[in-house]
């Protein structure tokens, strides 16, 4: 009985600190997102202030504002307060989900926001889906055939497009299929208000961002897939399963594949948390109506809590599915729960 006794004495704390352990790792991380986002809050404020540039003599230029005018305007922007009563009102704001007021467009920021989501999430979600099949896909052949043709060719077009910068690859589309593709936009105005006809006509404006997103995109897929496998080919449990008799093709599915996925968790998330981003420089060359190309036009005013409220969405965005990443990472490998 005493023998008994001892034995759940030493078992019963492991499992406690098991069941803490999963606690405290769920509540640090969420205290590291809560802290990152508070940095996001504070840096996005003072970031977009260092912006050259007044934004009341951008709104009134080429009209005639008198100074008392003009004054009643920044008062009423509140860009008359100081620094820090500017970043109270903004966090009140922000507690209160209320991301200000666009200055250029008079609107409250959210509504532009909201507007914007979709299309940016359509453009890049499709880009990044589409880029990590692809990179993936030819990762494991290349890794699996190292130093063969295909591995050379396909890693060398992989990292050379991946050194291009996207404006000018855009612009390189854009002349090399003159005529095949719109030119900007997301829709035709001419186009029949029927479901049909209006999908088509959204993926035919698609095709030329979404090629420029994903020849740029998938190389990080690509490398990264190709350098875990290479870490896992020389595993002993790849040799076991060669010596049961298993066909190559089959130890690669089911046993190489799966461990050197692991790695390229983090990055699919990361980069699926860039997806309301969106990216000013493609949107902006092909006028396609997202999250980027409203950067890219209130940058020009400069349109402060319409950046801020762009600026916090978005890297909020990348925050949140990186905790979802580090805590699906945990389920998925039993050496992180094992720490």
């Amino acid at each position: 009985m005493r023998e008994a006794l001892a034995v759940a004495e030493e078992i019963d704390p492991d499992e406690r600190r098991g069941g803490t352990g999963a606690v405290r790792f769920l509540l640090g991380k969420l205290g590291g997102a809560l802290a990152s986002l508070f940095l996001v809050v504070v840096l996005g404020f003072l970031l977009f202030r260092m912006i050259p540039g007044d934004p009341v003599a951008t709104m009134t230029r080429e009209k005639p504002f008198d100074p008392v005018q003009l004054a009643q305007l920044r008062e009423r922007l509140g860009v008359d307060k100081p620094m820090y009563r500017q970043f109270l009102d903004y966090v009140g704001g922000l507690l209160h989900g209320d991301l200000g007021t666009s200055y250029a467009y008079n609107r409250p920021v959210a509504d532009l926001i909201a507007e914007r989501f979709w299309p940016t999430v359509l453009l890049v979600g499709t880009a990044t889906a589409l880029a990590v099949v692809l990179g993936l896909w030819l990762g494991v052949r290349a890794a699996w055939r190292r130093g063969s043709m295909f591995d050379k060719a396909h890693t060398g077009v992989a990292v050379t497009l991946w050194s291009v910068p996207q404006f000018w690859l855009g612009l390189l589309l854009l002349i090399a299929t003159r005529g095949l593709f719109p030119s900007g936009g997301m829709r035709s105005p001419d186009t029949p208000p029927e479901f049909l006809p209006q999908v088509l006509d959204v993926a035919h404006h698609l095709v030329l961002p979404c090629v420029t997103l994903l020849s740029v995109v998938y190389a990080q897929y690509l490398l990264v897939m190709r350098s875990s496998l290479l870490g896992e080919m020389n595993a002993e449990y790849l040799t076991t399963a060669r010596a049961k008799g298993l066909r190559d093709d089959l130890v690669r599915r089911r046993h190489a594949v799966p461990n050197a996925l692991l790695p390229t968790i983090t990055l699919i998330f990361l980069q699926f948390g860039l997806v309301v981003s969106g990216t000013v420089t493609v949107e902006s060359v092909f006028s396609w109506p997202g999250l980027g190309y409203l950067t890219y036009q209130a940058l020009r005013v400069p349109d402060l809590p319409l950046l801020q409220g762009i600026f916090v969405v978005l890297a909020g965005s990348v925050i949140v599915l990186n905790l979802i990443a580090e805590l699906l990472y945990r389920v998925l490998d039993p050496r992180v729960r094992a720490r």
